[in-house]
């Protein structure tokens, strides 16, 4: 069995090593052939490291590396001078220090190549560079995530200054413009159309463009053939068949979506999980970049601010990443995603699987209301493991007791959007306004055979339990129902009373 790429970024090394490789030349062809300056922006170890690794080699003519793909027998295999520069190993302390790091970089491959610089200056060494170069043939040019500097900096004020060193740095690929064969650049955050993009305006965006929406992530598709073996493999150590286990990898890892219609699993936590065979969440708790933490507190987010809203495209280009509505923001860093699109009302956004629904509910109790979840979530399982629901509604009273009083709202929608994000945060299988016979319930929890219906109201219980009653909410289920009518009281803050029903 082949293993698995864990940490490798590097085409030359899958190949030569005996690592899973997913073939995504068929989009690697469409792109280069045609020469356009090409512009993607994906969330973090999502492959774009990769991909500008594969168009590293196809350029460097290295055909034989390419022998089982699509492109092999397509693609003419000449060699190009390539400029491949990768902001991740830029030295981001300050402005000095990303200027001199980069400075390096682009001396290591003058030196690479032979050629004597003849200015200190930053920008004229890139556009001198790509000018010698081209002396033979048209240069191809790499950017790997080119927004890691500000990224970096987007909580202290120096964003803004990062990024006009680099759009002065980056402008040359359009002013060299005749001299360039092919130019991709990755990031994580999208071009603005008054940031690096207005000095950038020649890179065409494919950031959401459906025929490219698959190109890095894994379809099921790619997940039920390249992983077959993994797959029996796993299924007999968990002890369940090929199908229940890939129900609950795909509810765990997939669900991201960078078009609205077609969905991707994160690569990360499907080799992860493949190797470890549990379920876990690889992506975010592996690597949760600080400077998340950090905005979550400063912006004090909340789940009624981030999920189940339509967004329209054109606001993901209007806002520099450090002054955008923490939804764009969350959007780009791939913990909220496009769920479907519509016509006028643009994209729905919502979490994009269970991993990310947990680890970021997670998050804003621990960052937004400064609430750690390390008993929680024993007390609330248990309880449930003992359906004793009392003791549950009993540590969500806790939970509302402990949040500051300048972060409530008035509405029941806010209660209701609390107790889902600890739930959620306890990685529990609930969900809000489920659609029943004749109406939507507020809340619906499901653990192991029970089902819990719960309704929230300003008013006694007793209405609560009466219109779970009328609404005939519980009519789809077969297992155990339990209804919980719940009175919130929004001068104390709290639950107040409550009523508990077996069905």
């Amino acid at each position: 069995m082949k293993k698995f790429p864990i940490g490798k970024q590097d085409f030359k090394n899958i190949i030569e090593n005996n690592y899973v490789y997913i073939d995504k030349t068929k989009y690697i062809y469409e792109l280069a052939k045609n020469g356009v300056p090409i512009f993607i922006s994906r969330p973090r170890r999502f492959g774009k490291s990769l991909t500008v690794s594969t168009l590293f080699y196809l350029f460097s003519g290295e055909k034989e590396l390419f022998k089982n793909t699509y492109i092999y027998d397509k693609w003419e295999w000449e060699k190009y001078p390539i400029i491949r520069l990768s902001m991740a190993q830029i030295d981001i302390t300050n402005e000095e220090t990303i200027k001199e790091t980069l400075k390096y970089q682009i001396l290591s491959i003058y030196e690479e190549n032979n050629i004597e610089p003849d200015t200190e200056n930053l920008k004229m060494l890139f556009w001198t560079l790509i000018k010698k170069l081209s002396s033979k043939k048209d240069v191809v040019i790499l950017i790997d995530e080119y927004d890691r500097p500000i990224l970096n900096h987007i909580n202290d004020g120096k964003a803004e200054s990062i990024r006009n060193i680099l759009k002065e740095f980056y402008v040359i690929i359009k002013e060299a413009d005749q001299y360039i064969k092919f130019a991709f650049m990755t990031g994580i955050t999208k071009l603005t159309k008054t940031g690096i993009f207005s000095t950038l305006n020649n890179l065409r965006d494919i950031t959401t463009n459906k025929n490219y929406s698959q190109m890095m992530g894994v379809t099921q598709n790619e997940l039920e053939y390249y992983f077959q073996d993994f797959i029996s493999e796993t299924s007999k150590e968990l002890n369940i068949d090929n199908e229940k286990l890939l129900e609950k990898i795909k509810e765990n890892y997939n669900g991201f979506s960078f078009d609205g219609k077609n969905f991707v699993y994160n690569p990360f936590s499907i080799l992860h999980f493949f190797q470890d065979k549990e379920f876990k969440n690889y992506w975010i708790e592996t690597g949760t970049p600080q400077y998340l933490s950090e905005y979550i507190k400063k912006h004090k987010i909340q789940l009624e601010d981030i999920t189940n809203k339509y967004i329209d495209e054109s606001k993901l280009t209007t806002y520099e990443i450090e002054n955008a509505p923490p939804i764009i923001y969350l959007i780009q860093s791939g913990y909220l995603t496009f769920k479907d699109k519509k016509e006028y009302l643009g994209f729905l956004v919502d979490y994009p699987n269970r991993e990310v629904k947990e680890s970021m509910s997670e998050l804003l109790l621990e960052e937004t209301f400064n609430i750690s979840e390390e008993n929680l979530k024993q007390n609330i399982i248990i309880s449930l493991q003992n359906k004793n629901i009392e003791k549950v509604i009993e540590e969500i009273k806790t939970i509302f007791n402990k949040i500051l009083y300048n972060l409530f709202q008035e509405k029941e929608s806010w209660y209701h959007s609390i107790i889902l994000t600890i739930f959620w945060a306890c990685g529990l299988k609930a969900k809000a306004e489920v659609p029943g016979n004749l109406g939507k319930s507020d809340i619906e929890l499901e653990f192991e055979n029970d089902i819990y219906i719960i309704e929230l109201k300003k008013d006694k219980p007793e209405k609560s339990i009466q219109q779970i009653k009328q609404k005939e909410y519980s009519e789809k289920y077969k297992k155990s129902i339990t209804i919980i009518g719940i009175e919130i009281d929004t001068t104390k803050r709290n639950i107040t009373n409550y009523i508990i029903e077996k069905l």
